[in-house]
């Protein structure tokens, strides 16, 4: 049988008859129909990248040839696919999300009857939560001080974008999907449609937080639209992107002489909010919002070094 040199892994893909061969972009369509917009453009680029591993013309071609390769050649390319995510040295994180579009795509296939089988790749290893620090409150101050410098539209932007990030410890995805709709300065709280969620809640704003938005707003307007805008007359977009987002945040970092990022931001606030409730994971949990309290104890092993407290007990024992 002839290899397809489309196929990593030399495994020709028999193209099976019927409706498979019509599959594609209907499919993939139909799967992405209802979701957020947040969802939809990390599914998007996850699959952009599945089509440009495969060498297909579209993303709808790419999902073709998984679903007409049968059970096993599937689960071949998709063992390919994990290997070469694995050699491109990509975070576990983004390899297993990758992942987990592939088979949320192939178990939509399922259910509406056109294949019986489901992709069996299994998730890279993943080691959460090795670094939970983040720069620190000492790199934060000289963030906000970096920050400081500029009092153009750009810097009242990003002093409210750090605040966001700090002070309410949003993800980067959270703040760039904020409408000027959500805020309300008057009321003291901004709506947040936050991870796996499906309505948006009600976060306080404390003073600083809503000093910076105030700020921003009053270069910004009123407009109804995304709250951050990108800047730069060649953007097309209307909304800042995620990836902007977090270059504008490492761009503040190198100036301020931190190795910062995004959720670092996050990472230092959650570890902030431990010291300074004592260790309270029931409050800190509501406040990084957080479904999951056993996901804090990374954060307060990190913080407080319990491990290490209890193995130096356990040495001097001896």
């Amino acid at each position: 049988m002839k290899k397809d040199p489309m196929d990593p892994d030399g495994i020709a893909m028999r193209r099976a008859p019927g409706p498979l061969e019509a599959v594609g972009a209907g499919l993939i369509d139909a799967w992405l129909a209802g979701r957020t917009a947040r969802t939809l453009e990390a599914y998007r680029a996850d699959l952009e990248d599945f089509r440009a591993f495969t060498g297909a013309p579209s993303v709808g071609a790419a999902a073709e040839r998984l679903l007409t390769g049968g059970h096993g050649p599937a689960n071949a390319l998709a063992l390919a696919y994990r290997a070469s995510l694995h050699e491109r040295g990509l975070a576990a994180a983004t390899i297993n999300r990758r992942l987990a579009a592939l088979r949320s795509l192939i178990g939509f296939a399922r259910t509406v009857g056109l294949v019986p089988w489901a992709l069996d790749v299994r998730n890279e290893r993943l080691e959460p939560y090795r670094d939970t620090r983040g720069p620190g409150r000492a790199g934060v101050r000289r963030l906000f001080a970096t920050a400081e410098r500029r009092a153009d539209p750009k810097g009242l932007r990003d002093r409210a974008i750090l605040r966001l990030l700090y002070d309410l410890a949003l993800r980067r995805a959270e703040v760039v999907g904020l409408d000027r709709v959500d805020v309300d300065l008057a009321g003291g709280t901004v709506a947040v449609l936050g991870k796996g969620r499906s309505a948006p809640v009600r976060l306080t704003l404390p003073a600083p937080t809503g000093a910076a938005l105030a700020a921003w707003l009053a270069v910004r307007g009123d407009a109804p639209g995304p709250l951050f805008p990108p800047l730069s007359r060649a953007a097309h977009d209307g909304r800042l992107s995620a990836s902007g987002l977090y270059r504008i945040v490492r761009a503040l970092g190198r100036s301020a002489g931190v190795p910062v990022r995004p959720h670092g931001l996050r990472h230092a606030a959650i570890t902030e909010a431990l010291d300074l409730t004592g260790g309270d994971l029931r409050a800190v949990s509501r406040y990084s919002r957080h479904r999951d309290l056993r996901v804090l104890t990374f954060y307060d092993d990190s913080r407080a070094d319990l491990a290490g407290e209890v193995a130096r007990k356990v040495a001097g024992a001896l």
